[in-house]
């Protein structure tokens, strides 16, 4: 039924029990993983070094929510891909599952957003409003 998952990931409570239930489906369907971490652009205004520092720390922070999230799917029988992206999370999202014929997206209810939706998050509610895709959200 799902051949291709996308598995959205923010480091947040909600993202690592929607790994868990990605990992969960992907085992039972064979299904390929592509786990996806959007992180928030860099104002250019910044300058250098303080640019170059904001850059850094946003993907050292990106690398390390990869990281858990791909020791909390674990094993598969299928391929895991991995993306660090910059950009809006709920774009970002829409654009890949477009771009690479995900069958399923699967994230968190809510996430680590500065705003949250009443009940979703505000990426999950905008997500489940233009993905190409069926869209599970995890609580």
């Amino acid at each position: 039924m799902f051949e291709r998952i996308l598995l959205a990931v923010d480091g947040s409570e909600h993202a690592l029990r929607a790994a868990k239930v990605a990992a969960d489906l992907a085992r039972c369907m064979k299904a390929e993983l592509r786990i996806v971490v959007v992180y928030a652009p860099i104002p250019p205004y910044l300058g250098e070094p303080n640019l170059q520092r904001a850059i850094n720390s946003r993907l050292d922070e990106a690398h390390t929510i990869l990281q858990k999230a791909v020791e909390t799917v674990g094993d598969i029988p299928a391929e895991i891909h991995t993306e660090l992206l910059e950009g809006d999370a709920a774009e970002a999202i829409i654009e890949v599952a477009k771009t690479r014929n995900s069958d399923l997206i699967v994230m968190g209810s809510r996430g680590l957003g500065r705003l949250a939706g009443l009940l979703l998050g505000s990426a999950s509610q905008k997500v489940v409003s233009h993905a190409p895709c069926p869209v599970l959200i995890v609580r």
